[in-house]
């Protein structure tokens, strides 16, 4: 691995890693999306700037910087957060517009919402917007479609593959490396994928989330050391403003819905202190220009595309 992507802490020499935010509120995610209408949206308390003005306090208190891929629904509603996002020294991307999981949607509607959401983001930090992220890694084998949109909508890099077994996504046997792929049209478009460590032979998943939160803290660091030491690469870990905000309305969903949404919201901010200094992060962008997976930055205007 290049110098370039590593940076020197207490244990020597370690890889650079993304830490990115996944900027929602908490009545966006699919957990509760049997409970909670789109049509009720609008008529809910929104807590989400707040919980991410609180995540910025804790990246500025740390001199970290990340990635926010911000849902459209909330930039649309929200412009001046993603002007202090920015304005921060953060990357702000892209997390769809409706939160409406991939392969539920038609390439059509797919295109149409995301282009809305991309030029809503432009508009708001009048940048060119170039990673993208799907609502719930929903990018999966029947719905790799969605990088042939994604490359003809400009974006340089995807990071919505887990390559792991759910019942909601994952790709099992995807590369777990940063790294060019080929859409269904032969085209190619950066990803950087979540990530997974193997313990006697099983892959437990340590991207952050709802593992970040279930899983004692001593076991994601564990796995997170194993991806930058043993296999020698950068992670990228990802976690939403309302996992820091344990006093959020409730939602009576079923049991498993439940535990992934509520378990140990308590004991996320510290945790993510913790993580914050023990492991070095940047924007997910840096760190792949840094890896040369992608280009070197270069000055060029936003890109507008048709939606047709």
């Amino acid at each position: 691995m290049s110098l370039s992507v590593m940076r020197e802490g207490a244990a020597g020499m370690s890889p650079v890693n993304a830490f990115t935010v996944d900027v929602e509120d908490y009545f966006h995610v699919a957990a509760l999306s049997s409970a909670v209408s789109r049509e009720s949206w609008a008529t809910r308390v929104s807590r989400v700037e707040r919980n991410t003005e609180r995540i910025l306090a804790l990246l500025a208190d740390e001199g970290v910087h990340g990635t926010f891929f911000v849902l459209g629904w909330v930039a649309e509603r929200s412009p001046t957060l993603l002007r202090r996002i920015a304005d921060a020294g953060h990357e702000v991307a892209c997390h769809g517009y409706s939160h409406e999981l991939v392969y539920r949607q038609s390439p059509e509607v797919f295109r149409e919402e995301t282009l809305r959401a991309k030029r809503l983001i432009e508009d708001a930090i009048a940048q060119p917007v170039l990673g993208y992220r799907a609502a719930s890694f929903s990018i999966i084998r029947r719905s790799l479609w969605a990088l042939d949109v994604l490359v003809d909508l400009g974006f340089e890099y995807d990071s919505s593959i887990f390559p792991i077994r759910h019942d909601r996504y994952g790709i099992p046997d995807a590369s777990p490396r940063p790294g060019a792929v080929a859409a269904p049209s032969g085209r190619k478009i950066v990803e950087f994928p979540m990530c997974a460590a193997s313990f006697a032979g099983l892959k437990v998943p340590v991207s952050g989330g709802g593992y970040f939160r279930i899983l004692p803290y001593w076991l994601s660091r564990l796995g997170l050391q194993q991806i930058n030491g043993s296999a020698a690469r950068p992670f990228v870990f990802y976690m939403h403003p309302w996992e820091i905000d344990p006093d959020q309305p409730r939602v009576r969903v079923g049991w498993l819905s439940t535990f992934r949404h509520y378990t140990n919201l308590h004991r996320c901010e510290a945790r993510l202190t913790r993580l914050l200094k023990d492991f070095s992060f940047a924007p997910a962008v840096e760190v792949l220009r840094c890896g040369g997976w992608l280009l070197p930055a270069a000055v060029a205007p936003i890109a507008r595309i048709s939606a047709t």
